[in-house]
């Protein structure tokens, strides 16, 4: 079925305002005409040749301007990337723009500007954005304009500029064209009906202005025989109101709409009026608008297949008429018209129309000053009936605020709402609120700048107006209101004059329609169809007989009539209890039980009789269950798996595309325009559909409560609607509110050392190289959609709908853009499988969104429940709340094999471990990245549990345990968990990193008493090793192994390590304190061995010349580098304890000797030692 209406969309963007570029043209001799006409304001576009083209470098890419008074604002617009230098004010002193004055015609090396005033005219000759880049293939984010050195241009020289001959102050219109030689020519209508042509020559052959002037008496007499007095010389009246121009069989032809209601076509070539025809002949029935000279009539022209076609638009009392008509030609150049088509409209105030090749799009101002915007087919529409566009209705004249809320938080958030006012508008408002000197100080702010001031501002002033100190709540509440209501007017003021709408523009390449205002370009989008039914006007709806979302007819009229009910209910919500109802979903409370509140109040207050209005309809509605099942299906976004599959692969799609193909997919739909259109288009979506949900939600109570009296199948579709129809009416009912959310949601900006942290968590992850982080390309997003949309969300799009059509070359407008839209929508939709947004929000730091998306979609989504339970956890963890953070990650384990992204994180992980186990060993370094080891313990006991028999899953998790335990000083947990590892290796690791962290901390006394069951060899092993390798002036390790072997009783080894130490400090400690410390060993080691039987009172030393092997030393080499293979001696010596006392005598006298001579001590320590066999 054929596209029915559309949606206007105002692409607001970020910035405050557009910055242009002011240049003033002032020519000599000019100077201001007394009494001059005023025009009006008017506005046009152009579209380059190539925009419909996706290798052009002009795809999607066009001008808009408009005028007032003496200026001209110029503007390139791109939606595939961002122009710079792309906004320009042209002042002309002295001159006013006339209507039709802007022409811009594009060659293949220039785009030229002919500029048309009421005593000059110009040209502007700018580079073609083809021939502004070398290179085909353009992969910047950001180009140049073809704006950007126009400040270079010398306007004022002849070859751009020339005065009118004479003036043209009595010009009501004008037109411009380029011949194909390069000359410009203007065309001003003469207020007699002649029509003046002033032609420049090309821009690189200077020469005179050369004027020729179409008088009416140069009409050919040989074509009639007659030349009617009227006709002669400035005879009579009838200056043209509109002017047209087209070049056709090598002449050009000009066309003039006149004050009386004549069409004259003029030939150039031959400087004749070739064609005069009465258009009243079209309209029979006002054959007195013959003596009316009104100014807005209108004349367009389009080529169409069939040849040149004229759209004229009368305009009559109380109706206006367009006409379309054919230009058709003879060989002897005679010319004809051909009517086509005439359709009328009650519409009086046209501001402007466009004629495309099928249709006729025009803009009308109602008398209550609301724009009107309608299109119809001119070829196939015998009914003459109009389509609809759906045009953005202005702001609300009050806000409501609830009891419960905030009036400064509630008028912010309506002000800064990403959907109701443009920037520039609160900024002249403003501008108006200060006082004084302050009111220029805001001349480019941020957008989180101009919000403060904003609160600042309206704040300044309710204090400077406060005479009393003290305040009850309720009157500072009321103070309150008062002044953010007066700001919010002033600001309604200023957004209804920058909404006055100037011109509409319809491009011949992609069909993409405009409606241009007076502060900003809004965009018609294609309405889908189950939103068409919605918006659509009480006459369109009554007078349709069938809809593409149902092709049964029956059904289709059981549609028809469903959603009549449904507009019934939406007229009888009040605002009241429509608030009431958001707050139930925002506060996650049942849809079903606000509905039936919502009913409850509908019914006891029906003064009106709309309830019984509604009742009566639904009589006739045959089958109310099968018209709700196809609504539903409509409205759903979730896509099966299949459909789905395309979007997890961003680039596998076109990679089979050219280069070319490829970098221009890469930016289409990409620059800020575009972001904020798409993103706007979304939410325009989701908030019309949210209220269709609550409508069919209050519906589905009120046939509840009605019974068998409206259902002709009785207990069958009752049952039916409440156990299917109702909960999917809810569960859409709240993800629509949900959409409508996170579209209006807007991004906050992060600190670089959080981004930093962040990409560090990622990093451990393994997210790192996530396409949902953004780049620094990215610019910066007023919504969080917007974010997602920038970062990963229009590659996906892209990809997706371009691995599905076989033609990429063509740009089709209505196709594209409602295909971009749907599949942004799916891809945030929360029931479907993709959890590309959260991760998004995750990615980028959005902590708060990513927060609330959660609370939203808790109580009845049940997809991606694991992979929402991790999100939070992280948004916990940025938050610096690790126990909640643990909590939501330990939730999140059940899922892990069952959700797309929680399978990612467990990639790279070892591959026959268990998923849930891939996904803890992630948390837990993840845990270990942020620095919370009381986390990591606690998590990695619970996937102890997950291990099950894997051994070498168990040692990790306990090496971990103990670790951490280890670091915050938990020495016998730490130890406990040394002793619960299963894997040998790294129960050792664990036991020696102990004994040195205990001993580096001095607690020795926990290590000493630690119970060491099954691994007492290894602890003297790791303790007799430190001992012997590390220096005994930094570390004394013999005293540990000391009274470890005492704590123990085992004597005779606490001898033997006490006599081990006393000929180290023999050797290695030749001062009087080394030999006060070898007496107190070898005294030690005597102690030992008396407390033992005699007969095990002996110790073993190695024997003199034999080789020691210190534990724990590496295998020593040959000269070869290979390992030794001679044996290593092992011959020790017995000492017994009177081997012992007179060691213990001998050191003693040694010590007794240093203390009467010092300088012998040295000396003294080197005196041999007692040998066994000494007698």
């Amino acid at each position: 079925m054929a596209l029915r209406s559309f949606t206007e969309i105002c692409g607001f963007e970020r910035e405050t305002f557009l910055r242009f570029r002011e240049i003033n043209l002032s020519l000599p001799g000019v100077s201001a005409l007394p009494g001059g006409v005023k025009f009006p304001d008017s506005a046009g576009a152009f579209h380059y040749e190539e925009s419909g083209k996706l290798l052009s470098v002009t795809s999607n890419r066009f001008i808009h301007w408009s005028t007032s008074g003496d200026s001209v604002q110029l503007v390139e617009t791109s939606l595939d990337t961002n122009l710079l230098n792309n906004a320009v004010r042209l002042k002309l002193c002295h001159c006013s723009v006339l209507p039709g004055g802007v022409t811009i015609i594009e060659t293949l090396n220039n785009v030229i500007i002919l500029l048309s005033t009421n005593q000059s005219v110009h040209r502007l000759l700018l580079p073609h954005p083809a021939r502004m880049y070398r290179s085909e293939l353009v992969t910047e984010l950001h180009m140049q304009s073809i704006f950007t050195d126009v400040g270079k241009l010398s306007l004022q020289d002849s070859s751009h500029s020339a005065l009118i001959p004479g003036g043209a102050g009595g010009s009501s219109c004008s037109t411009g064209w380029l011949s194909e030689s390069g000359e410009a020519h203007y065309a001003l209508a003469s207020p007699a009906g002649g029509i003046m042509v002033l032609t420049l020559r090309p821009h690189d052959s200077p020469g005179e202005v050369c004027v020729v002037e179409l008088k009416r008496s140069s009409m050919m007499q040989r074509l009639s025989g007659w030349m009617p007095s009227a006709m002669r010389g400035e005879q009579g009246g009838g200056g043209a109101l509109s002017l047209a121009v087209r070049e056709l069989e090598g002449d050009c032809f000009l066309f003039a709409l006149c004050q009386d209601l004549r069409l004259r076509l003029w030939s150039f070539r031959d400087q004749a009026c070739v064609l005069e025809a009465d258009m009243l002949e079209y309209m029979p029935s006002c054959r007195g608008a013959r003596r009316l000279s009104g100014h807005g009539h209108r004349l367009r022209l389009v080529l169409c297949s069939t040849g040149l076609c004229l759209g004229v638009y009368l305009a009559v009392p109380g109706r206006g008429q367009f006409t379309v008509l054919q230009l058709i030609s003879t060989d002897s150049n005679r010319y004809s018209l051909d009517h086509v088509s005439s359709l009328f409209t009650p519409q009086e105030t046209l501001v402007d129309f466009t004629l495309t090749p099928t249709d006729i799009w025009a803009v009308w101002v109602d008398d209550s000053n609301a724009t009107v915007v309608k299109y119809i087919n001119f070829e196939h529409n015998t009914a003459g009936q109009w389509n609809q566009v759906f045009v953005q209705p202005a702001p609300e004249d009050e806000v409501h605020i609830g009891v419960d809320q905030d009036p400064r938080e509630t008028y912010l958030e309506v002000l800064f709402s990403p959907l109701r006012f443009t920037a520039s508008a609160i900024l002249k408002a403003l501008q108006i609120f200060r006082r004084g000197s302050d009111r220029d100080r805001t001349s480019d702010v941020s957008w989180e700048s101009l919000k403060k001031e904003v609160t600042v501002a309206v704040e300044s002033e309710l204090q400077s107006s406060v005479t009393e100190f003290e305040f009850s709540q309720e009157e500072y509440r009321q103070l309150q209101v008062e002044f953010w209501s007066k700001f919010y007017a002033c600001c309604l003021q200023y957004q209804e004059a920058l909404s006055l709408p100037l011109g509409l523009s319809v491009s011949p390449s992609t069909g993409m329609a405009c409606l241009l205002k007076k502060g900003f370009v809004s965009f018609l989008l294609p309405c889908f169809a189950v939103d068409h039914l919605y918006l659509s006007y009480e006459e369109y709806l009554s007078s349709e007989e069938e809809t593409a979302i149902a092709e049964d007819p029956e059904l289709g009229r059981d549609v028809l009539q469903l959603v009549q009910c449904l507009r019934l209910v939406s007229d009888a919500v009040s605002a009241e209890m429509a608030y009431e109802m958001e707050k139930a979903l925002e506060h996650l409370q049942s849809p079903e039980r606000a509905a039936d509140l919502v009913l409850e109040n509908l019914l006891s207050n029906d003064s009106d009789t709309v309830m019984e209005d509604i009742q009566n309809k639904l009589q006739d509605v045959r089958n109310p269950a099968a018209a709700m099942t196809v609504l539903l299906r409509e409205l759903d976004l979730e896509t099966d798996s299949e459909g789905s599959a395309p979007l997890l692969s961003v680039s596998q799609d076109t990679a089979s595309q050219p280069l070319g193909v490829r970098i221009s997919l890469s930016q289409l739909y990409s620059s800020s325009s575009a972001v904020s259109l798409i993103c706007q288009a979304v939410c325009h979506m989701t908030m019309t559909r949210e209220l269709f949900c609550r409508d069919l939600l209050i519906l589905q109570k009120l046939y509840l409560r009605l019974g068998d009296n409206v259902f002709l199948g009785g207990g069958a579709q009752l049952l039916q609607l409440q156990q299917d129809l109702i909960p999917r009416s809810s569960n859409l009912l709240s993800s629509y509110h949900l959409l409508k959310h996170i579209s209006q949601s807007l991004a906050s900006s992060v600190a670089l050392d959080l981004i930093e942290a962040n990409l560090q968590h990622l990093t451990v992850l393994e997210l790192s190289d996530s396409p949902s982080l953004s780049s620094a390309s990215v610019l910066s997003p007023q919504t969080v959609v917007e974010l997602f949309y920038q970062t990963v969300g229009r590659k996906m799009i892209v990809s997706q709908i371009y691995s599905q059509q076989q033609s990429s070359s063509l740009l089709v407008w209505s196709h594209l853009i409602s295909n971009v839209v749907v599949v942004l929508a799916q891809l945030l939709w929360p029931s479907n499988p993709g959890f590309q947004f959260p991760e998004c929000l995750m990615a980028n730091c959005q902590y708060t969104q990513l927060q609330e998306y959660v609370r939203l979609i808790g109580p009845w989504c049940q997809v991606n429940i694991g992979s929402c339970r991790f999100v939070l956890g992280q948004c916990y963890l940025a938050n610096g709340e690790g126990q909640k953070a643990l909590q939501c990650f330990q939730e999140a384990a059940t899922e892990v094999d069952k959700e797309d992204f929680l399978l990612r994180l467990t990639g790279g992980e070892e591959e026959d471990a268990p998923p849930r186990l891939q996904y803890f060993n992630k948390v837990l370094r993840l845990l270990e990245d942020v620095g919370l080891p009381e986390l990591v313990i606690q998590l990695s006991s619970l996937a102890i549990t997950e291990a099950g028999n894997d051994a070498n899953s168990q040692a990790a998790l306990w090496t971990r345990i103990f670790k951490h335990h280890l670091d915050l000083g938990h020495n016998s947990e730490a130890y406990e968990a040394l002793t619960q590892n299963p894997d040998s290796s790294m129960q050792l690791d664990c036991l020696r990193q102990l004994v040195v962290v205990l001993c580096e901390r001095s607690q020795l006394q926990d290590l000493v008493q630690f119970s060491y069951v099954n691994l007492h060899d290894e602890v003297v092993s790791i303790i007799e090793s430190r001992a012997r390798g590390l220096d005994l002036l930094a570390h004394n390790y013999y005293e540990l192994l000391y009274a470890f072997h005492i704590n123990r009783h085992n004597y005779r080894k606490a001898g033997a390590v006490m006599y081990e130490l006393g000929m180290r400090v023999c050797r290695e400690n030749r001062t009087p304190a080394g030999l006060q410390q070898q007496v107190n060993c070898f005294l030690s080691a005597l102690n030992c061995l008396r407390l033992i039987r005699p007969e095990y009172a002996w110790i073993v030393q190695p024997a003199p010349g034999a080789t020691y092997e210190r534990a724990g030393a590496s295998p020593k080499r040959n000269s070869d580098g290979e390992f030794s293979s001679q044996p290593v001696k092992r011959q020790v010596d017995i000492l017994e304890l009177r081997d012992l006392e007179r060691e213990y005598i001998l050191s003693s006298s040694r010590l007794s000797l240093s203390q009467l001579h010092p300088s012998q001590a040295a000396i003294a320590g080197t005196i041999p030692l007692h040998r066994p066999n000494t007698p």
